[in-house]
């Protein structure tokens, strides 16, 4: 089932980084999409990672979600927000997209780990799964989106959104192969996935403050999208 979950992730991220370069897209909608993804990756994130991790490290797990807030925060720095599905640069085409990429692919690698990661609840991992996939779609959407606008070759392009598309599984099949041949690296994903919650409650607060005409704006259409990733986050414990 676990390379179910990397194969489809592969094609989610290249479909919805060819999105950009094959269709003209609408960006009205934008915002809601993102409302729901991070609203959705929230949700898992507080009704089934938090739990887990609090029962893996006990109080120990606080100290580490904290670390990884503020790395991301950090690592924002270098990735102008694209994995918000927010391009923080006003000229794209003048932008240096190499620390961009650099950025993109620590946060892409980091968010795999918790893919290999052996959670306690069955119900865990798919829902997981669930939350970096709605995540995934819009964030290559925005790397491509970038992309574009600069002078670079459509083969080199199209190369970069492959390399991108499988930093995320990597890292789950090296996290999944070794945390079950190795126990310091078993006890490594301990502290690891712990800080990647932290990273993606960062993510995902940011994306809902931010997604709106207005950014700090709540409508309702975006509250109808909020509503909508809680609810399908809720369901993922239906199992």
């Amino acid at each position: 089932m676990i390379w179910i979950f990397f194969i489809a992730l592969t094609l989610i991220t290249i479909a919805g980084g060819l999105i950009p370069i094959y269709l003209k897209v609408k960006e009205s909608w934008n915002p809601y999409l993102l409302a729901f993804s991070g609203a959705l990756l929230l949700g898992i994130t507080f009704l089934h990672l938090i739990p887990e991790c609090f029962e893996q490290n006990n109080f120990k797990a606080g100290v580490f979600i904290l670390i990884g807030f503020f790395l991301q925060l950090f690592l924002q720095k270098f990735s102008h927000g694209l994995e918000h599905g927010h391009a923080h640069v006003h000229e794209h085409s003048h932008t240096n997209l190499q620390p961009i990429i650099i950025g993109l692919s620590v946060h892409a690698f980091l968010e795999g780990i918790p893919l290999g990661y052996s959670f306690a609840q069955n119900g865990t991992l798919p829902a997981l799964f669930l939350g970096v996939a709605a995540h995934k779609a819009p964030e290559a959407l925005t790397l491509m989106s970038v992309i574009i606008a600069s002078p670079i070759s459509k083969s080199k392009k199209i190369t970069t959104l492959l390399q991108f598309a499988l930093i995320t599984p990597i890292a789950g099949i090296l996290a999944y192969y070794y945390g079950r041949q190795f126990a310091f690296v078993s006890n490594l994903l301990n502290y690891l996935v712990p800080i990647v919650i932290g990273a993606f409650i960062q993510i995902a607060t940011t994306i809902l403050f931010e997604s709106g005409a207005k950014h700090h704006e709540l409508h309702s259409k975006k509250i109808i999208a909020i509503i909508l990733g809680v609810f399908v986050a809720a369901l993922t414990l239906l199992h």
